[in-house]
């Protein structure tokens, strides 16, 4: 449409220059020139116009599933900051699509191994292989009860994702909340010989929170440090006021983590190679804290332990 304008607009040029001046010398030259200009703007069309090109076409791309598609930010500068941000949009848009796969190839490997144990035993006693006595129904069990927890995990995780995670809050006592989780926990650290303690600073503030979900983030504090501290070892919970904060911390004297490792601890499905869990663990907890506007951090040298701290708002600094 533009080229046809500046023909239409050349050729209304050399019609008036003929007619005014009787000759084709001058019109000719005046043609030339009129030429020139529309190549000037046929080009300018072309530069104004290919961005936009570039960019239907890469978002025609995205739509069809293809988040790869990058667009030259070339252009006026308004549009390179629209083919910056777009390029960015793809590349997160890509990396979401990595995530997810990731995500889905995990999830199916941690369901299959459970799956199979219950398949496979419940085949055994079906086939008269074992008797369906309580020893060979004890896997099954212990299998569907990592499934629940696996489900349940899955639950909270969504729930955070979308921030649709209740929280019944109530103003608590963390020091006797930790003490009443330790408790439950001195059978396990007894078990694997682990000498498990808990101390409460005094003067210690409420902390407005949700006991049910601190309560599991803690157990799961302590089921990962009982579980990767030797024999002979121990494994401590203190309570702290830290300024207008309230302190939670899980010291042990085991195994570390490795330095490769620990930036991804809070990442879900981040394991060490010795670890049974899931891999959500941690990854739950840090978003539980999260939802009460805490901290969880974590610091750990291989070999030499690790420590934990969960910080909580004071109820009068919320």
């Amino acid at each position: 449409m533009a080229i046809l304008a500046c023909a239409v607009l050349a050729g209304a040029v050399v019609g008036g220059l003929i007619a005014k001046l009787g000759g084709w010398p001058v019109a000719g030259l005046a043609l030339v020139l009129v030429l020139l200009l529309v190549v000037a703007v046929f080009g300018a069309v072309r530069r104004m116009t290919r961005p936009m090109t570039n960019l239907i076409d890469a978002a025609q791309r995205i739509e069809s599933g293809d988040y790869t598609v990058q667009v030259p930010e070339s252009g006026p500068r308004d549009l390179r900051s629209v083919a910056r941000a777009f390029n960015e949009m793809s590349a997160r848009l890509k990396a979401s699509d990595v995530q997810r796969r990731s995500f889905l190839a995990e999830l199916a490997h941690e369901f299959r191994t459970p799956l199979t144990v219950i398949r496979g035993q419940a085949e055994a006693i079906g086939d008269g292989v074992y008797p369906g006595d309580a020893s060979h129904l004890a896997p099954i069990l212990d299998a569907t009860e990592t499934l629940d927890r696996l489900v349940e995990d899955l639950r909270t995780l969504v729930l955070t994702d979308a921030g649709s995670l209740v929280l019944h809050k109530e103003p608590t006592d963390l020091g006797a909340l930790a003490a009443d989780t330790v408790e439950t926990f001195k059978t396990q650290a007894d078990a694997m010989h682990v000498t498990l303690s808990s101390d409460a600073g005094a003067n210690l503030e409420p902390v407005n929170l949700d006991p049910a979900r601190i309560r599991s983030v803690l157990g799961n504090l302590l089921s990962n440090a009982i579980r990767h501290t030797p024999l002979g070892g121990a494994v401590k919970v203190a309570v702290n006021r830290s300024g207008d904060s309230v302190a939670l911390t899980v010291t042990d004297t085991g195994d570390g983590i490795a330095a490769e490792l620990l930036p991804q601890v809070f990442e879900r499905f981040v394991k060490g190679a010795s670890s049974p869990g899931s891999g959500l663990g941690l990854a739950i907890a840090h978003d539980i804290v999260a939802a009460h506007n805490g901290k969880l951090e974590i610091q750990s040298t291989e070999g030499s332990g690790t420590t934990v701290q969960m910080t909580l708002p004071t109820s009068g600094s919320e």
